[in-house]
């Protein structure tokens, strides 16, 4: 089955992720571009370090050039905001990246990317679904392809290096003296962050950077959960901080130099307090759902307008391109900026957590302490259950009138269910991009969060 969901089309390699399919869906591509827009249009195309990701994106590019579509394929596997990239800049009517992002190995994906940069939305992944298997499958000989010159074969990270080389204040990143540690989960963001600092006074050492199409048997999420090597290490090697990279390099998560996990509920507030006040930055801030609840007091005390969206970066982008906010993210690591793409990228966030170093002076254990101070700490938790395992779907669940003895105050019905007390909250939501449901928790303590997570698993085990 072809379906697309949060963010493109998943599935599971040689079930229904097959070369067939892929051409099929580029097929439906090229037909609604076709239909689109008369002449000859062009599209960019990237993949990730997954098991026959390059061959999945040859075959697409090659069904569009035997639809006059003029397809530039990249040389080398690439981080997904390089294809976004080169959407947004090099006037290309659309883009296409394979890969499953943080999904298991077993999965591969095709993502679309607009013209503007950012991930469609169902105004155009419906047009396609509903072109899927109306047109015969065409397709052409790469040689021929690149004779003809509807195929072309490049570096596409060059340009896109150049230009995040200018929009952070690398003079004043290159003079921090630091350890980092980056884990780049066997993904597509190896070296690349090396590529833009240059030579400075960070010394940056790599684990997991080696080419692996399964991971190691773990999911290249940047969660606590696989990430235990890079605590332990960054603790143990007196490093000052450490980085995780998803498997396409659009999300992050951060260490500190005590080896505790920082993810993006606390990376996107303490990066918008930098960006208003070190970069002057105007509009508002934009998180989904399930954002932290530190997120709305921030923006309170920032004076900026905070936005809330449905789970998946493209709700987030159709906010940056109507220019109503300067970042956006979501709890799952992906942080975008105003001025760039509006698209999360992960390596981006990560030169911009330096630069507040820098403009700061202080560390980043430093800086945490203090947000932590003015804030408050809230502690976030998630778990997912498997959907074969339920006899009925979210709709059916009768919810409770309180949570542990508190009252629910609000329910969000936006996406899913999110049950809302004074001091917590709990969300239960069927997943966008793998057949499970996701239980989602914030509280002021741990254990609490996790408490709420128990709660929502026997909810969910009840349907």
């Amino acid at each position: 089955m072809i379906k697309f969901g949060t963010d493109g089309w998943r599935a599971v390699i040689a079930e229904d992720f097959t070369f067939e399919n892929v051409k099929i869906v580029a097929q439906a591509v090229a037909d609604y571009l076709n239909k689109t827009k008369k002449g000859q249009n062009k599209v960019i195309i990237g993949y990730d370090c997954r098991f026959l990701s390059g061959e999945f994106a040859q075959a697409a590019a090659l069904v569009l050039a035997a639809n006059n579509i003029k397809a530039v394929l990249s040389d080398t596997n690439v981080p997904t905001p390089t294809v976004s990239f080169h959407c947004r800049y090099h006037k290309y009517d659309l883009g296409i990246m394979i890969t499953a992002s943080h999904n298991p190995a077993q999965f591969n994906g095709f993502k679309i990317k607009t013209k503007e940069g950012g991930s469609a939305d169902k105004t155009i992944t419906d047009k396609v679904e509903k072109l899927l298997h109306k047109s015969k499958v065409c397709s052409m000989n790469k040689e021929e392809a690149i004779k003809k010159k509807r195929l072309e074969i490049k570096d596409l990270t060059s340009p896109q290096i150049q230009f995040l080389k200018k929009f952070v204040d690398l003079k004043s990143i290159r003079k921090l003296k630091l350890r980092v540690l980056i884990d780049t989960m066997y993904g597509a963001g190896v070296g690349f962050i090396d590529k833009i600092l240059g030579d400075g006074n960070i010394k940056i050492d790599y684990i997991h950077n080696e080419y692996n199409p399964s991971f190691a048997g773990i999911h290249p999420e940047p969660v606590d959960t696989y990430l235990q090597e890079l605590i332990n290490k960054v603790k143990k090697g007196n490093y000052d901080l450490g980085l995780a990279l998803d498997g396409d390099a659009d999300r992050l998560a951060m260490v500190d130099s005590k080896g505790n996990f920082i993810n993006a509920q606390v990376l996107l507030p303490l990066l918008s307090i930098h960006m208003v006040k070190n970069r002057k930055a105007k509009g508002g801030l934009g998180k989904t759902v399930v954002g932290s609840n530190v997120i709305d007091d921030v923006a309170l005390s920032l004076g900026i307008a905070c936005y809330e969206t449905k789970v998946g970066f493209k709700y987030l982008s159709n906010l940056f391109k109507e220019h109503l906010i300067f970042v956006g993210g979501e709890e799952a690591g992906g942080i975008g900026f105003e001025g760039y793409i509006p698209e999360r990228d992960g390596s981006l966030a990560f030169l911009m957590v330096l630069e507040m170093i820098a403009k700061e002076k202080k560390s980043f254990d430093k800086l945490l302490t203090q947000f932590y101070k003015r804030y408050g700490r809230w502690f976030y938790d998630r778990t997912a259950v498997s959907v074969h395992s339920l006899k009925r779907g979210l709709d059916s669940l009768k919810l409770p009138s309180q949570l542990f003895g508190k009252k629910i105050e609000r329910v969000n019905k936006m996406d899913g269910i999110k049950m809302i007390t004074k001091d917590y909250w709990l969300m239960l939501r069927a997943s966008g991009t793998e057949p499970i449901v996701r239980i989602y928790a914030e509280a002021k303590s741990k254990r609490q969060a996790h408490r709420l997570i128990g709660l929502g698993k026997k909810m969910i085990h009840g349907l």
